[in-house]
């Protein structure tokens, strides 16, 4: 018998490890790169995405689009190198919220979450809307007159009850549903913006800044333009669940933003270029691919690339909830919220209570913003300002943290720290900038956006003030457990155990 024998045969105790991981319960290690990289894909909802916020980036920025999105993907990028500080170092559900908590303590790490919430909340209402807004134009061209306040609600609560299934029966068939859906969207439209490419031509490249050149229209645009990358860290709420997480889910972050970052150049430049060539304003048309495939004869194509959009949104709100229900499961296991949101399935292993709040949470929204007299367009711009307030508070927390946490455990580089540092700062103050700039516009997001906040505050100074210890088990993550290790001895078992 060699000594690797004997070792393995008669190992030495080990008594550092629990019997059980803070995290315990969901099905770990259970989905490969090509899942969690699904998640995080699925989440940003790059087809529609790269139709739909181009739009409402246009109605911002004007002329300045192009460069929003160019200011957009750099600090997108930035803040993936950041989260990936975390990412590469610890396996945790609940994302931001566990990474911040363990840069800056409780009542920041408290603060991140809640941030966390209301951006998958509400980006999973935009989702809605704008999947129920598009079978709409898909349906119209059936039978004219149909958008109605009714129909808008039914197809709501069709894809709610879609997304409550698919949730419930487990993290590999919500991402391959959501990648096969949005990856079929993305071929339908890349297709089709490269055939509108060719047929525009060549271009004055003043049509993409044209004087007078303001900061502050590039500044607020690419705020609005980072909303469609926002989701791309959702993968690190899977860490528990995933192979191999401290390698796929740093890798799934920073390969979303590159991919989707190259997808949103593409649909921002044949846009801008085809409506300048067609002499009208990107941000006039309610529909600009459709407008641009009528213009250079490609009507054809206009219902399957709605079809496309329309599923593209439906899987962004089946992966953004998902890592809702992952940031509340979090919670509860670390008694921050009640610690019923920390029960799983019995079968599927999916974090059934949480489920069970966020989908009617994130259907009854939309619902009430239609029944109110709202159109899904209208409810969709002022969603948006919500979701990117809770978003990027959320960014710039973590961005803040993360130099803390490397400095904490002695692996602070320069790099690093500049990276994080001018995440932190562009995030906050583009993130002013926009809302203001949205606020002279009159958009009522901003308000709305000011009074999820100051509620969301409330909660938390509510319950930072019950105490220090109440927040002590705040930002736990999955931790090997004596059974996975060799000689493991659970703490607190005899010697002889």
């Amino acid at each position: 018998m060699t000594a690797l024998d004997r070792a393995i045969a008669r190992p030495e105790p080990v008594r550092e490890f629990g019997a059980r991981s803070p995290l315990d319960g969901l099905h770990r290690r259970s989905v490969g790169f090509a899942d969690v990289l699904a998640q995080s894909v699925a989440a940003v909802a790059p087809s529609a995405a790269a139709t739909t916020v181009i739009l409402l980036v246009a109605g911002v920025a004007g002329g300045a689009t192009l460069p929003a999105v160019v200011v957009a993907a750099v600090l997108a990028f930035a803040v993936a190198r950041t989260v990936n500080q975390f990412a590469r170092r610890m396996v945790a559900s609940g994302s931001l919220y566990t990474y911040t908590a363990q840069g800056l303590g409780p009542v920041a790490g408290l603060s991140a979450g809640a941030a966390l919430l209301i951006g998958y909340g509400f980006i999973s209402v935009f989702a809605l809307l704008g999947g129920a807004h598009y079978v709409t134009i898909v349906l119209q061209h059936l039978m004219p007159g149909i958008a109605t306040p009714a129909v808008t609600t039914l197809l709501l609560v069709g894809e709610a009850a879609v997304l409550a299934v698919v949730l419930v029966r487990g993290i590999r068939l919500s991402a391959r549903v959501a990648f096969l859906v949005e990856l079929a969207s993305v071929v339908i439209v890349v297709a089709l913006l490269v055939v509108l490419l060719v047929r525009i031509g060549p271009l004055d490249p003043t049509a993409f800044v044209p004087p007078p050149f303001s900061l502050a229209a590039v500044a607020a645009g690419a705020v609005l333009a980072l909303t469609a990358f926002v989701g791309f860290e959702s993968a690190a709420t899977l860490g528990v669940e995933a192979r191999s997480p401290l390698r796929n889910v740093p890798r799934a972050i920073v390969g979303t933003v590159l991919v989707t970052g190259a997808l949103y150049l593409l649909a921002a430049y044949t846009q801008v270029a085809g409506f300048h060539a067609l002499g009208i304003d990107l941000w006039a048309s309610s529909s600009p691919v459709n407008t641009l495939a009528t213009a250079y004869g490609l009507d054809g194509w206009g219902v399957i690339v709605d079809l496309g959009i329309a599923a593209s949104f439906l899987a962004c709100a089946i992966a953004s909830t998902t890592a809702l229900t992952r940031v509340l499961f979090a919670m509860g296991r670390d008694a921050v919220a009640p610690s019923w949101f920390g029960r799983v399935h019995a079968r599927h292993r999916t974090p059934i209570a949480a489920i069970a709040v966020a989908v009617p949470a994130v259907t009854v929204v939309p619902v009430g913003l239609v029944a109110a007299g709202a159109s899904a367009w209208q409810a969709m711009e002022g969603v948006i300002v919500i979701s990117a307030a809770g978003y990027i508070t959320a960014y710039a927390l973590v961005c803040v943290a993360a130099p803390v946490f490397l400095r904490r455990i002695g692996e602070l580089t320069a790099a690093a720290a500049v990276w994080a540092a001018a995440a932190a700062v562009a995030l906050v103050g583009g993130l002013i900038v926009y809302l203001v700039v949205e606020a002279q516009a009159g958009n009522p997001g901003v308000w709305g956006s000011l009074a999820v906040c100051a509620l969301a505050f409330g909660v938390v100074v509510w319950r930072a003030r019950r105490g220090a210890r109440s927040l002590d088990g705040m930002g736990s993550y999955d931790e090997p457990t004596a059974s996975q290790v060799l000689g493991g001895i659970a703490r607190g078992q005899g010697r002889d155990a």
